[in-house]
């Protein structure tokens, strides 16, 4: 099994600029020959215990009722909004029933008061939903404190893209004749079409345990259609011994928050995790360290960049033990639907993402 070993830079360095990454370095993290994943170490001191506080709510959400789940899932919006289960193509082209999302808005990252982009007249609610309707959060009541969690981390990831875009930048500018000043970093700050989707990947059933590993219950190969993808390690909880079940408590008890579930030391399958299609078409497995933000190139970044930078493809594999869960957290730093990702042709990222969607989701 061939574990590839990523491109790691500092917060620091991020934040010191160009004396300290050098476009060498963006070219071994993003370039024609790379793995297009960049991890950045030295975080915030808060992100441990927030990454570990926000994948226990992927476990206690997945474990809700149906009935819960209809309270926050948006068929409307192609359940790119609330929960989704079941919606997202296996390598088999059949569908994913072992993994829950949460999708969410980061609007709030620009404007506080934002659940979603706001629709324009070349981009009305009706005809983009996936980005435009609002964000269905569950009740406070449901999952107590599920909300600033998610929104406290989000901001955080989203703070950091920006830098790791100054710095891809600096590179774009030297490197591109015409390429606009500040343009990624500018993309990526404003934006309120930025979109994360909190996973839980389910316990595998028997049945599916007994068929030794079937590679047709990974994701598809894909590649993400927006700038960067912000991405937190996996997190592995065994749900036979820890209870994942919301507590019980009163109407006129409700808690603040939860309490973090019991985290496993290391993933119980060796092969659990994400996979990358390297530059030769091998696929390797890149592993993230709890307190690092990874970061993936997307389809959007390679066309601002006019292929500077290369989107890579990936795909994304659960845990083959029984009665253990995966879950995770990813941030795709993603355009204005006006903004132009093909700045030669002037496409705006909603005409370009218009037909991503219904090619990846189920149903639709």
């Amino acid at each position: 099994m061939a574990i590839a070993q990523p491109v790691v830079v500092s917060l620091a360095d991020l934040k010191n600029g160009e004396c300290d990454i050098s476009f060498a370095t963006l070219q071994e993290a993003f370039g024609p020959e790379s793995l297009g994943i960049l991890v950045v170490k030295d975080v915030p001191a808060e992100f441990p215990s927030l990454r570990h506080r926000l994948l226990s709510y992927a476990s206690y959400m997945g474990n809700l009722s149906e009935k819960d789940f209809e309270i926050f899932t948006n068929e409307a919006a192609k359940y790119l909004v609330g929960w989704s289960k079941g919606r997202e193509k296996l390598k088999d082209g059949g569908a994913d029933e072992f993994k829950g999302s949460f999708y969410a808005n980061c609007a709030f990252y620009v404007d506080p008061s934002l659940d979603s982009a706001k629709p324009t007249e070349k981009f009305p609610l009706e005809e983009f939903p996936e980005y435009l309707a609002p964000n269905s959060w569950p009740p406070q009541e449901m999952l107590p404190g599920f909300r600033p969690t998610m929104e406290q981390m989000c901001s955080l990831i989203i703070d950091t893209a920006v830098l790791v875009a100054r710095a891809c930048d600096r590179f774009a500018e030297k490197e591109i004749p015409g390429y606009p000043p500040a343009y990624l970093e500018t993309v990526v700050k404003s934006s309120s079409t930025t979109k994360a989707r909190l996973l839980h990947y389910y316990p595998m059933p028997e049945d599916i345990l007994a068929k030794n590993q079937d590679e047709d219950n990974w994701c598809a190969v894909h590649k993400d259609h927006g700038c960067l993808t912000g991405l937190t390690s996996a997190m592995f909880v065994d749900e036979l011994k820890t209870n994942s079940k919301v507590p019980v408590f009163g109407i006129d008890k409700v808690p603040e928050s939860l309490p973090t579930l019991e985290e496993l030391p290391q993933s119980p399958d060796p092969q659990a995790g994400l996979w990358i299609k390297d530059r030769k078409g091998v696929p390797v497995q890149v592993k993230i360290p709890r307190d690092c933000i990874a970061f993936q190139t997307g389809e959007t970044l390679e066309r601002i960049t006019r292929g500077k930078f290369k989107a890579v493809e990936h795909s994304v594999r659960g845990a083959y033990a029984r009665g253990v869960a995966r879950n995770t957290l990813a941030v795709f730093t993603q355009p204005n639907l006006e903004d132009e990702v093909d700045l030669d042709q002037h496409i705006s990222f909603g005409e370009f993402a218009r037909g991503i969607i219904a090619k990846n989701t189920v149903g639709q």
